[in-house]
């Protein structure tokens, strides 16, 4: 039923009557619903049809009033509606210059807000795809089914928009604490992109670890780069620019020489940071290591159901603050099962005290006990708990840093490669390293646009 306030004049002495109700579930200013019905193909669409009121329209080129030529209707995909795929039938209106000379000709209306020229969806259709994709991590083909179209046109409406938000330069503003770490974007032969192929195996990511007023990390992806070595790194930061790197005061990484050659090289007045989970998972490694060789040497054998140590070897993985008394029982039997088992529980007690110096409430304890380490483990009797000393030692400065710079750490950065993960099985793979990337910004928070807020 119309809504009689509504009802609008239309030239000539004609009534069109607009329903309010209509326009306001239709939600775009300045445009009136007209017609609602299904399509008749049967395929469960909704067709709404809507036009602008009738008003006079200047020339473009000479300002002189221009008559009306009629409407042409534009077919648009809209955003679903009660679970419905929507499509849009704008009639647009037309006008035509009758002032002689005038190069204007005939000439159409527009609203770029509403969709730009040739589009097949609605801005506000592609933006909603854009946010489907980001906060409810859906997948492209899944948009498409919702929107009644197909894994191309969604994905080329929505590309130029996430192209343009990733080549916004500001969105590199503010960056203090800087993350890299490397990920494994495909599974298939190497075979240059130029022949067929997809390129690099290996993509290096940065993330954005600043923190923010209240001291909490925003973990945000900022690129990804094909390879995974430190010149790809510092070439990475070199094209940022003197006021990126300038910025930089913090740059946490992995155990890897390359990342921290570029951070030496670009980044001079940051401090590096050797990442805290990483560093556990050597000790862990090395009590891993050491218990193999010393299943081998008392059995002669590798591991078996029903072998002491192969027993336990998910306990040396934990740490001992979270054993329940069972698994504490258990780990004291196996390692009384031999006199030979001790150098075992030396592993596993060198790699608990590595886990301490993190866990330790007051940072300057837990440097202590780092520097405790640094002084220890390097002449320990278990060869693996001594190569690990060693390597701590090259790390020295970067393994102390976490605690003068208030527990930073790479975290961030892998929960960014955890989502990046989660999509790519959402996708079920990808072809291409660019669509790749967009994607990936998009969902790692490394794209901004008033859109997506």
């Amino acid at each position: 039923m119309c809504d009689s306030t509504t009802c609008s004049a239309v030239g000539g002495g004609s009534q069109r009557c607009y329903c309010s109700r209509c326009d306001r579930l239709l939600g775009l200013d300045g445009l009136h619903v007209i017609a609602v019905q299904e399509r008749g193909d049967g395929g469960g669409w909704l067709q709404v049809t809507v036009e602008s009121v009738p008003s006079v329209q200047a020339c473009r080129e000479c300002g002189v009033v221009a008559h009306s030529h009629g409407r042409r209707t534009v077919r648009l995909i809209d955003t679903p509606c009660f679970g419905r795929p929507v499509q849009l039938l704008w009639r647009k209106r037309t006008w035509r210059c009758v002032q002689p000379g005038c190069a204007g000709g005939s000439f159409t209306e527009q609203r770029e807000d509403l969709a730009g020229s040739r589009a097949l969806l609605t801005g506000r259709a592609c933006w909603w795809a854009v946010r489907q994709l980001r906060a409810e991590h859906a997948s492209v083909s899944g948009i498409a089914r919702q929107l009644g179209t197909t894994w191309r046109t969604v994905w080329a409406a929505i590309r130029p928009l996430l192209a343009a938000m990733a080549a916004d330069e500001s969105r590199f503003d503010g960056v203090a604490t800087i993350g890299v770490d490397e990920h494994i974007w495909h599974h298939v032969s190497t075979k240059p992109i130029a022949d067929g192929g997809r390129g690099p195996k290996e993509l290096t990511g940065m993330v954005d670890l600043s923190r923010d007023a209240a001291g909490r990390t925003r973990a945000r992806l900022l690129d990804l780069v094909p390879g995974r070595s430190g010149a790809v790194y510092a070439d990475w930061l070199a094209a940022r620019g003197d006021t990126f790197r300038d910025g930089i005061q913090i740059a946490t990484l992995d155990p890897f020489h390359g990342y921290k050659n570029a951070i030496d090289d670009q980044l001079q007045d940051a401090v590096a940071v050797l990442d805290a989970f990483h560093v556990v998972k050597l000790g862990t490694k090395a009590v891993d290591e050491v218990r193999c060789r010393v299943q081998q040497d008392t059995l002669g054998h590798r591991g078996r159901k029903g072998d002491p140590l192969y027993g336990i070897r998910t306990i040396l993985r934990c740490g001992q603050e979270k054993l329940t008394d069972r698994q504490k029982a258990r780990l004291d039997k196996a390692l009384r099962a031999d006199d030979r088992h001790q150098e075992v529980h030396a592993a596993w007690q060198a790699a608990q005290q590595l886990r301490a110096a993190y866990q330790a409430e007051h940072l300057a304890e837990g440097r202590r006990i780092a520097e405790q380490i640094l002084a220890t483990f390097g002449d320990s009797p278990i060869p693996e708990i001594r190569r690990l000393g060693r390597t701590l030692k090259q790390w020295r400065t970067a393994f102390l840093a976490y605690f003068h710079t208030e527990r930073s750490s790479n975290g961030g950065t892998e929960a960014i490669n955890g989502l990046i993960e989660l999509h790519r099985r959402i996708a079920r793979g990808f072809r291409n390293r660019e669509n790749y990337r967009l994607r990936m910004l998009l969902i790692g928070g490394g794209l901004n646009h008033p859109h997506l807020k």
